[in-house]
């Protein structure tokens, strides 16, 4: 009978806090933001102008550089590269780049700017 009364109590208190849970509330903090949304027509066109496309980035032939044009000729890119180099080297070194970059000149002065300083100063 002990038990009985025991669990009894422990069921009804568990139904009295549940029935007291607050419900969700939209419009608060957690609220999804829904996008408008399009009508039958508008759905249907886009899936027609993503299959007209003839890409699909879910397909396992998916290529996103077939359609890729280069704007620089390769001596452009190998100067670059060569100019970029010793860069390149010193921030992929042991030390992360601290040195290259400690031995840099400083940067503009809006680098220097503290975060209440006016922009063109007392004026």
């Amino acid at each position: 009978m002990n038990r009985t009364a025991l669990t009894l109590a422990a069921v009804l208190s568990v139904a009295a806090v549940a029935a007291h849970a607050e419900d969700a509330d939209p419009s608060g903090q957690f609220a999804a933001t829904i996008a408008p949304q399009a009508t039958r027509a508008q759905v249907v066109a886009q899936y027609q102008e993503f299959r007209a496309s003839g890409v699909n980035p879910w397909a396992t032939s998916y290529n996103p550089l077939a359609s890729f044009q280069g704007r620089k000729t390769r001596e452009q890119v190998r100067a670059d590269y060569l100019a970029s180099r010793d860069a390149v080297a010193a921030m992929t070194g042991e030390d992360s780049g601290s040195a290259f970059l400690s031995a840099r000149a400083t940067g503009s002065a809006a680098s220097r700017q503290l975060a209440g300083e006016p922009v063109r100063g007392a004026e």
